[in-house]
């Protein structure tokens, strides 16, 4: 009767860690993980407190500048560093920061449900009950990411955050009707920059020009909608048709909304911002969507693979199912550093500016000419690590008990 009771109480234990991991893991989807900053005497600290800063989410990056409230800024907006720091890359040959981590953000809410899932299948110890759950769970999602990849009005289906950051990358080189800027205008507006970048690559002092206007698109002023996430998606439909009128009839696209049409056509778009050479971005557009069609029927069948684990109740797929949410940090780190090396080493020859490949500051600080790179992780991180914790504390309880039971 003892032994019987302290397996109950482990049992509970467990779950409660479990249960408590997956309101992390939802707090963890919606928090910045990663932050990186560029410092530079061109970006003083009064104005710029953290220099340049992004801050990379799981379903986007988004600008990690805040408006400095100071008597002599009071008029200043918050500088869009997204922008700034793709204005500053490009001169090397880098792409934008949006061209990156394309199909990870397209399927993160999938796969954050996936997991979630998949720990509350671990948590179960009776086996049918088991089996419902995961098969469930699995096929809501599976009807859930296929109506968003393939079906009509797809994006209505993903996360609004996701959206947003496709808007915000977009609205960097386009105005409201939809028109993209011509490179001529791209490089108009950053000549100031490109001479102050030119002066810190030959290692002169930089003098900050407090007169200068800002030569950033105006904020564009979107249709009214029911809500911000619908009017995010009106915008980019906008933008896509527009984008469509000026090619060819044989090239051209018919909008359907759906996450798989927009994710590869951001991609494009986001390649050919500042390097317009179609021989070399279509190959990689194609490629792209190819492997993010093997990602989606890879999630379907790592849901089945788990359904039948479950039902012929293999030990080591019921493990699996604890040990996966529990390397989220681990996948994280390996996918950034992925990105960090092929954005250093994926340089367009277009740039002004010709450097060897090179492997950016993954953790720490860096140096690049007068530039000081900043690369830290965030709250959100900090959070992967205290729910792997809790699950493998989860994972030793339920170790014993089934042990001992």
């Amino acid at each position: 009767m003892t032994e019987t009771k302290t397996g109950s109480k482990r049992g509970i234990i467990s779950s409660v860690l479990v249960l408590i991991s997956i309101g992390l893991l939802i707090l963890i989807y919606y928090s910045p993980v990663w932050w990186v900053a560029l410092t530079a005497p061109n970006y003083p600290e009064e104005a710029f407190p953290d220099g340049v800063r992004i801050d990379f989410h799981m379903n986007g990056v988004f600008n990690g500048c805040k408006k400095v409230h100071k008597a002599e800024l009071a008029d200043a907006d918050a500088l869009d560093c997204v922008h700034e720091m793709d204005t500053i890359n490009h001169y090397v040959g880098m792409y934008p920061i949006a061209a990156g981590g394309v199909i990870e953000r397209a399927f993160s809410p999938f796969l954050v449900a996936l997991l979630a899932v998949m720990l509350l299948g671990f948590m179960c110890t009776n086996r049918k009950r088991r089996l419902a759950i995961v098969a469930i769970g699995f096929s809501a999602i599976a009807v859930w990411m296929s109506m968003a990849w393939w079906g009509k009005d797809g994006l209505n289906y993903h996360n609004a955050g996701y959206i947003y950051a496709l808007v915000t990358s977009m609205d960097q080189d386009t105005e409201k009707e939809g028109g993209s800027i011509a490179p001529s205008d791209v490089r108009k507006a950053g000549t100031k920059s490109l001479k102050k970048l030119k002066n810190s690559l030959a290692g002169k002092k930089i003098e900050v020009d407090e007169d200068q206007t800002d030569t950033t698109s105006a904020p564009l002023t979107k249709p009214k909608a029911n809500s911000p996430k619908q009017d995010n998606i009106a915008h980019l439909r906008s933008i896509f048709d527009a984008s469509q009128a000026s090619k060819s009839k044989a090239e051209q696209q018919q909008w359907n909304g759906s996450l798989r049409q927009m994710m590869s056509w951001h991609y494009q778009k986001n390649l050919g911002r500042y390097f317009n050479n179609p021989a070399e971005i279509k190959p990689m557009v194609k490629t792209m969507g190819t492997v993010a069609d093997v990602v989606f029927f890879g999630i379907i069948g790592a849901m089945l693979l788990l359904i039948y684990g479950v039902w012929k109740d293999i030990k080591p797929l019921y493990w699996l199912m604890v040990l996966v949410p529990m390397a989220l940090p681990l996948f994280f780190v390996i996918e950034y550093s992925g990105w960090l090396y092929w954005y250093g080493h994926t340089l367009n020859q277009m740039g002004a500016f010709t450097v060897k490949p090179f492997m950016p500051t993954v953790f720490g600080r860096g140096k690049v000419a007068q530039f000081t790179t900043h690369s830290y992780p965030a709250i959100g991180f900090f959070l992967m690590l205290l729910m792997s914790v809790l699950l493998a504390l989860a994972a030793l309880i339920r170790r014993k008990q089934l042990k001992e039971g």
